[in-house]
Order: structure tokens, then sequence, then C-alpha cells
């Protein structure tokens, strides 16, 4: 069989690819071809563009001959160009209509649970219009409307497995949101499962199926965070409630900044319940789907667990870095005696005019490195100036001052633990 897939760079298209590629011929429609790493999917990838591929004359050329159409595209957060309204609405719509058009027997639409009559979110919205859209098409179709989706790889897992290995756990309000997380793995036999048993010929009748794919049975996300905890070899989940004003406004920040996962919108997702019927999908797969205490491999845990304790840690060591060189630097701009500062350059040599000039240079310059390390997302040469900085103030001062070694707070001693820990984030930045 002949199966179009887009998203295949994506989470579950991803895991989608890997698994029919061994049973069918996978067409990935993706942005770079190039990119893919399994030589089997590349060599039959072509390339598409969602944010420019909005009419059905741009994919009729890439449908010749296809049997099955898969749409994988998705994002949670809004980022330049990538608008719900382009990747969720208007390239699905063109694809769409395309299938139908060009004889494809089946369409499967990713969408998302929550995309129904009671959506508010963009995110659901624009699913919901795709989904109508196509119900309308004198195509088969199943939409496909996973909830929340587990996968080692995935940032929404990501996310929860940071938290869930937190010495102390906070949850929005008492952590009483209803969640039925499924894994990636179901999600992806779910769609083999209908690829499979499509007919060899072409379907008479046209008609489309609403599949819901949660996890076996709802669960609390205080209790989801609980199993995540146990699975992957940490004790007893300790939890701190915040209340939800907090909440909002935390959602409000996140939704400034790029990359978060928390925005006014994923927070009303969450208070809203993400939660379905599981009859269905165990009736397609002949059995329950996972549950969440069985979602990590023991073999896998702790490779998961020094996965998201770092994932806390290292954001924790950078901010601890960040602020040792913006409170040095504010320290040096006047909080500490200026003429006692003028005394020490004076004993390395650094006298006149040159004095504030290194002085205060030295001072903003230190303030930049701080406001750096918490803005920049590519540090590397900032980690590499860092540490020459340091390496240079050591070897002035234990050239000129080398009473700082006896020193009992130890100034200089404790460059020795600031440098081995910029030189740990910048080989982790190379990785």
């Amino acid at each position: 069989m002949l199966i179009l897939l887009t998203g295949a760079s994506g989470f579950i298209g991803r895991h989608i690819a890997e698994a029919l590629v061994a049973r069918h011929k996978v067409i990935c429609a993706v942005r770079n071809p190039d990119g893919i790493a399994d030589a089997r999917l590349r060599a039959n990838a072509v390339q598409a563009d969602f944010l420019r591929d909005t009419d059905p004359a741009d994919w009729r050329p890439r449908l010749s001959g296809v049997d099955v159409v898969i749409n994988a595209v998705g994002i949670l957060r809004e980022q330049g160009g990538q608008t719900f309204d382009a990747l969720h609405r208007r390239a699905p719509l063109a694809l769409f209509a395309a299938s139908a058009s060009a004889g494809v027997k089946l369409v499967i639409q990713v969408s998302a649970l929550g995309a129904d009559e009671h959506a508010r979110s963009r995110y659901h919205l624009s699913k919901k219009d795709a989904d109508d859209f196509l119900s309308g098409l004198p195509v088969a179709s199943v939409i496909v409307q996973p909830s929340l989706v587990f996968g080692a790889d995935g940032a929404s897992a990501r996310l929860f497995g940071t938290m869930a290995v937190l010495p102390v756990i906070p949850v929005p309000g008492d952590g009483g949101q209803m969640i039925q997380p499924v894994h990636v793995n179901d999600v992806v036999a779910a769609i083999v499962a209908l690829v499979d048993r499509l007919p060899a010929a072409p379907s008479d009748s046209a008609g489309s199926t609403i599949l819901p794919v949660p996890g076996p049975e709802p669960v609390t996300l205080r209790n989801y965070l609980s199993t995540l905890r146990a699975a992957i070899g940490l004790g007893k989940a300790r939890f701190l409630p915040i209340p939800m004003p907090l909440v909002r406004l935390s959602a409000k920040l996140g939704g400034a900044l790029p990359g978060g996962l928390l925005d006014p919108e994923t927070l009303q997702m969450l208070e809203r319940g993400n939660t379905a019927d599981v009859s269905a999908l165990h009736a397609l797969l002949g059995r329950a789907p996972r549950a969440p205490a069985g979602f990590i491999e023991p073999g896998l845990a702790p490779a998961l667990r020094l996965r998201a304790q770092l994932d806390w840690l290292l954001p924790m060591l950078s901010i601890s870095i960040a602020l040792v060189w913006i409170v040095t630097g504010v320290v040096s701009l006047g909080l500490y005696p200026v003429e006692e500062s003028y005394a020490l350059l004076a004993r390395v040599g650094i006298t006149g005019v040159l004095a504030p000039v290194m002085l205060y240079g030295a001072a903003l310059m230190d303030i930049g490195f701080g406001v750096a390390t918490l803005c920049m997302r590519r540090r590397r040469l900032l980690w590499l100036a860092q540490l020459a900085v340091i390496v240079f103030y050591t070897a002035i001062i234990s050239w000129k001052l080398p009473e700082f070694w006896l020193h009992p707070y130890g100034p200089l001693l404790k460059n020795l633990p600031m440098l081995a820990a910029i030189w740990m984030l910048l080989q982790l930045e190379e990785k």
C-alpha cells in the first residue's frame, strides 16, 4: 500500500513512519527530506511546506497512486509564521480536498481530544475546523483524537517527567485536573490497525469516523506525576499546591516567552480536562491501552531519571552562574567601596584614568555575561568567553595578589567550582 505521511519529522509522525515503513511504502512529505535519518524513509521523501502549500493544486502531484493519506502535522504553541491557522487549518484543508479529488481510499487526520463543540482554545478550534472540513468531503476518513500522549522523546512527557523528579512538585490548585494519558505506541498501533484493515479495493461509500484515543482510565494530574515518579525509581512525591491566580499569572508570563508549554490556552485545556471513552480504541486494538504505570520500561528508567533531573538542575545551575556575574557586576559599580577597588587595581599596576575604565568596564561586562546567560539560547561562545575571563582573573590575582589563595572566604578557590560548572555546561551545549 502507498501511504503519504505529513509531519513525519514530528513526535507522533516520526513514530508512525517507523511503524509503517516495514509494512508499506511510505512517502514522507516534509520540509527537509534530507533531514530524515531512516534511509528507507528518506528514499521516498518529498519536499512539502505547510506554510506555503495551501492550495489543493499543490498536493495533487504528490498523491498519484496514493492509497492512504495520514496528516500528523501539529503544534502546541505558535511561533513566528508557524500559526494554528496555517498548520492546522489552511494546509490540511488543501491536502484533504486534493485527496478527495485524487481518489485516495482513506484519509487519517491526527487531531486532538477536545477538538469538539466545547472547544475554546485556538489549538482545539483550528483542529476542529480541519476535522469538520474533512468530515464533509466525499472520501473515507478517520479523525484520530489522542489525549495527552506520552513518549520518551515527546515534549509533554519531558515536561511532566521533569516535574515528577522535583524534590517538591508544584501543581496548579490541588492537582485534581483530570487527564487520561496514552502511550505513543498505542496511538501508533491504532493508526496502523486503521491502515491494515483498509480493503484492497476503494470503498464505494465515503464517510468519516471520530476515534478517541485515550489511556485506559482517567487520572488526576497529581496521581499521574506520582506514577511517573515511581516508574523512574524515586520515592514518594511531595506536592506544593499553587493557588490558581498565581498559576494564571505564570501562564500569562509563559505566553510571552518562546519555547514554554504553559500559556493561558494550555492552562485552559488542562482545567477543562482531557478524558474520553476508551471502548472504541480497546475494540480496535483488541486489548486495553497501556496504563501510565507501564509507560516507562524498567531498563529505560535510569536514563530517563537522569535526563529529567538534568532538565531542572542544569537551568538552576545556569541561573546561579548568571546571578554570580550580575551580583558581582552590581557590587563593583559602587556597593563595594570604590576606593578599595582602586587600591586593588593599583596593586596589579592599573592606575590613573585606566583605573575607572577597567573597574566600570569589567563591572558592565560581568552584568552583560549574567544577562546573556539568562537570555541566550545558544551559549557555546558565551561559556568560552566566561571561562577565558575567569582564567585571566585567576592568573593575574595569583601573580599580583597571591594572598587571596589563603583568604578564609576563598575568593580564588571558588573560581575552581565555577570553572568546572561552566565547563560542564559548555560540554553539554556542544552535545
